[in-house]
């Protein structure tokens, strides 16, 4: 599968770029499904158009970051922190397993998001159009947590009152019905995409519901050999990640959740192995023992240990592992994954990378915040966004030209009737299936607010008395990929990079931060610091009393930057949204 490009190709056929970059075991496959992702566009843009309104734009574009991955990595160490590291445990297996699987399928198959436009895409994620579109990732992790959830509740295990069980059963059910509508609402999905999001999610659900406690009880009674097994399973199936056709994020996703999950799984072992007193798997806490404002002070010291460690760690190893690399391209020992540069290619890795990352920086939370209150920044896009998109424009653009050329293919609705002077047709408001079918592969440009009645363009027809085939061809290429951001450069070092930090922060979760709780007086007394040799024990405890001060002036001063920070910081037109107000059960 060897390519004279990676980057976006004005030369490259787009019908045939599918068929030139994928294996026929993938591309097989993917040309089956293309005409139901096609099919049910028109359909999706009528129902959107129909049942548009303000107000339930702002609901689903809020709401779809509940079913983000960011959402989830914020909320779950509460659960470690405040008593529920069970249920944190099956929440990081469930989450980890849907997006790694998602992804999976998304980079085998490459299958695009339906055609905008039709469709409007209303979004407050900048980077959730760059992916593949089937299966759904939102769809999957929904349904995961919701089948879960809902076994948890009708188990004979739980001593919720009836009236409880039927409240957060009923808020379940929300959760899920407004995650999965909202990606067809918000143009994000087809039917396709959520259905098999919706099937990978409740596959994952059930298997971690009657399966997850015995993984547990492996977990924390495996030996050594075991858990190392484990870990080389993890790290495996990241190397058979598949390659995609298209400079795709969803590998980034997929390789951040596989390190969380490694990290979970060792750091469960390890602190299961190495604490005295406890339950095995188990953190120490008690509410009426710690009580809320310490509770609360646990749970900001815990997330400022989460970021120290990230921003400390990430940059660190941008800087030491080039030369490792090198060397080890050197010796051939190294897999180049496409899209990613080697290491031999460039001297150093620029600190100030735009990445897509689960865990947002924490100069980033200002914005965030601000874009809470503000619930109505949202941004409406038409066109196409990535490679994907580009791709499938042309694709539909070159069938409608070669249907044209058969004489199999009626005028476009839209290019009938009433035309200016010019004649070019005059814009309307679509509203039968046949002028959103008309619309697809028209690519027009995205921005921040369109309307569907905004000016459109006759679709381009077969004369080859001005230009030939090809030249109508590299010029709508052109007119396309001119729409779409170019990726930024991707280097090797950033996948180790961001698996060994991924996969730091359960460890900074299950445990470095337990032991600074106890350490600083927030832990549940009588607490056993773990099996440390005599000279640590005196070092650790020697310095307690100077960590309780210096952490109360840390949380103070941080509060007050993190205010200052939001009284100046702009949001951004197309934030990534998380919950900041969470309560922690």
């Amino acid at each position: 599968m060897g390519h004279k490009s990676d980057q976006p190709d004005a030369g490259l056929k787009s019908l045939n770029h599918y068929s030139n970059r994928l294996p026929l075991w993938r591309y097989w496959p993917r040309q089956q499904l293309i005409p139901l992702i096609r099919y049910e566009t028109p359909y999706l843009a009528w129902v959107q158009e129909k049942v548009r309104t303000p107000t339930l734009d702002s609901y689903f574009a809020f709401t779809a970051n509940l079913g983000t991955h960011t959402f989830f990595m914020v909320f779950l160490p509460f659960l470690f922190w405040c008593g529920s590291p069970s249920m944190g445990r099956g929440l990081v297996h469930i989450l980890a397993s849907g997006v790694f699987f998602s992804g999976f399928i998304k980079d085998l198959l490459c299958l695009p998001r339906p055609l905008s436009p039709p469709l409007q895409r209303i979004t407050m994620s900048g980077s959730a159009a760059l992916e593949y579109g089937f299966p759904s990732t939102h769809s999957t992790n929904a349904v995961s947590v919701a089948v879960y959830a809902l076994g948890l509740l009708g188990s004979p295990e739980s001593t919720l009152s009836a009236q409880v069980t039927l409240l957060l059963q009923c808020v379940t059910y929300m959760y899920v019905v407004s995650i999965v509508l909202g990606r067809l609402y918000c143009g994000m999905h087809g039917m396709l995409d959520c259905t098999v999001g919706c099937a990978l999610g409740a596959g994952i659900g059930l298997i971690q519901f009657h399966y997850g406690p015995a993984f547990e009880e492996f977990i924390v009674s495996a030996s050594l050999k075991d858990i190392s097994l484990l870990a080389l399973l993890i790290i495996s199936l990241v190397r058979v990640h598949p390659e995609p056709a298209d400079d795709c994020p969803c590998f980034d996703d997929s390789v951040a959740f596989a390190g969380v999950m490694l990290g979970v799984d060792v750091s469960s072992w390890h602190f299961a192995d190495i604490w005295d007193g406890y339950p095995a798997g188990s953190i120490p806490y008690d509410l009426y023992t710690v009580g809320w404002i310490n509770t609360v002070i646990r749970l900001v010291l815990g997330v400022l240990c989460v970021f120290a460690w990230r921003t400390v760690t990430k940059p660190a190893l941008l800087r030491i592992l080039p030369p490792i690399f090198r060397t080890l391209e050197k010796l051939g020992l190294l897999l180049p994954r496409r899209f990613f540069t080697t290491a031999s290619k460039y001297t150093t890795v620029p600190s100030n990378l735009k990445d897509h990352d689960v865990l947002p920086n924490f100069s980033d939370i200002p914005s965030i915040i601000t874009t809470m209150r503000h619930p109505r920044r949202r941004a409406i896009s038409v066109g196409p966004q990535s490679e994907a998109d580009a791709y499938e424009t042309l694709a539909y653009r070159e069938k409608r030209r070669r249907e044209s050329q058969s004489g199999g293919n009626r005028a476009s609705p839209v290019a009938e009737g009433e035309t200016r002077p010019n004649g070019t047709p005059l814009s309307r408001k679509a509203t039968t299936l046949g002028e959103y079918e008309g619309m697809m592969g028209r690519g027009s440009p995205h921005s921040s607010a369109v309307d569907v009645s905004s000016d459109i363009t006759p679709f381009p027809t077969a004369d080859f008395s001005i230009e030939t085939e090809l030249e109508a061809e590299q010029r709508d290429q052109e007119e396309v990929f001119s729409q779409i951001k170019k990726p930024r450069v991707r280097y090797d070092v950033e996948v180790v990079t961001k698996l060994v930090v991924y996969a730091g922060i359960p460890w900074v979760v299950i445990e470095v931060a337990p032991l600074l709780f106890d350490l600083v007086g927030l832990g549940v007394p009588p607490v056993q610091l773990p099996r440390l040799l005599p000279v640590q024990r005196a070092v650790l405890e020697g310095v307690s009393s100077d960590i309780t001060l210096s952490m109360y002036i840390s949380i103070a001063t941080g509060i007050h930057s993190l205010y200052l920070l939001h009284k100046n910081v702009q949001a951004p037109q197309l934030p990534v949204t998380m919950p900041t107000n969470m309560h922690p059960y």
